[in-house]
This record gives structure tokens, sequence and C-alpha cells, in this order.
């Protein structure tokens, strides 16, 4: 059985760079996971070494369906009366970092970070159930 928190490690791995810059691979088999960053030295995959029938690439955030999607649930609950202000980040560059200033000068800046945490892990407890994964802890 895998720990959840090594799938957790790939999952923010891979998410850590934008959409296939970063790249993990799970062997069903030895419960190994392997690594690969487009930006640097890292390439633990090899097509040699691994039965590809056997592995399952990590999903990014995005695969997830987390991002704006997961902001506007939150304005929803916490801000609702910023909901537009919000949307209108959207529209432009630096949305993000837009969106934390606003967070944090309402005092919810961690409030969002919890809510995207706890988030993140349901949808990828569920990602692990939906693939045969089987987790301890």
């Amino acid at each position: 059985m895998l720990r959840f928190n090594d799938i957790e490690e790939a999952f923010f791995f891979v998410s850590s760079a934008g959409y296939g810059m970063h790249s993990a691979v799970l062997s069903k088999v030895t419960g190994q996971i392997y690594y690969r960053s487009e930006m640097g030295d890292l390439d633990q995959i090899s097509d040699d070494d691994l039965d590809w029938e056997m592995c399952i690439d990590i999903p990014h955030k995005n695969d997830l369906g987390l991002g704006q999607q997961l902001v506007f649930e939150f304005i929803e609950r916490h801000l609702p009366d910023e909901y537009h202000r919000a949307k209108y980040f959207f529209r432009k560059r630096g949305a993000y970092s837009r969106l934390k200033d606003l967070l944090e000068s309402k005092g919810l800046l961690q409030s969002w970070y919890d809510f995207e945490n706890q988030h993140d892990e349901k949808l990828l407890r569920q990602w692990c159930e939906d693939n045969d994964i089987k987790l301890s802890g």
C-alpha cells in the first residue's frame, strides 16, 4: 500500500509548474513513483525500465478541476459581495496575486489556503480510489 503523503508529494511536484512541465508516474506494481522535469536535470522515467501497462500518471491540479471554479466557490461562501470583483481579476494576468491581496486585506488568506488544501486532498483521494490505488494513511 502507498502512503497518501507520497501521492500528495508527487501531486504537488507535478502541479508546482505549468501544465506538462513536471510529471510523475506511479508504478502500480512496485508502488514506486518516478519523476521528470522539463525544466531541469531530473529524469527518473525511462521507457525501457517501466511496464507502462502497469503505470499511471500522477495528475496535475488542472486535471482534477482545481482552479478558478474553486476560487469562486470560496468567494461565494466568504465574500459574496466581492464576487464580481474577483471575476474581474481573472480577465487579466496576475489574477491570483490580486486575489491573494484581496483575501489578505479581509483577513481570509489563511482560510483560503486551508480551503484549497482540504479540497485538493479530497479530490486527490477520490482520484486514488477511482484508479484502484490503495492507500495507507
